[in-house]
């Protein structure tokens, strides 16, 4: 069982940053891939970035050049540092764990951007 602990939310104003984390227990973090997904009131959860064990990155278009996602294994923690933000990125974020089979979520921070 792998846990994950979130943290970084917040109400922030367009144009602002904010800067998320993702703990996890466990040994096994740095050969997993991580991912943070959003999920806005009345909408599907979403893909926003996933970062792979050798350090491959994915991004959605709707944020490409906007946020990056990073990771410290040393501290078993993925990053999600996100600028220019609009309104739009309003969503609960989650992070994400996946190693073969195994997919674990966090519980979610939510992410507020006022116009």
């Amino acid at each position: 069982q792998v846990q994950l602990v979130e943290s970084g939310g917040g109400l922030v104003q367009a144009g602002g940053s904010l800067r998320l984390s993702c703990a996890a227990s466990g040994s096994i973090f740095s050969i997993a891939t991580m991912g943070w997904y959003r999920q806005a009131p009345g909408k599907q959860r979403e893909l926003v970035a996933t970062i792979t064990s050798s350090g491959s990155t994915n991004y959605a278009d709707s944020v490409k050049g906007r946020f990056t996602i990073s990771r410290d294994n040393a501290k078993n923690t993925v990053y999600l540092q996100m600028n220019s933000l609009k309104p739009e990125d309003t969503a609960v974020y989650y992070c994400k764990f996946s190693l073969g089979i195994r997919n674990y979520w966090g519980q979610g921070t939510q992410v507020t951007v006022s116009s």
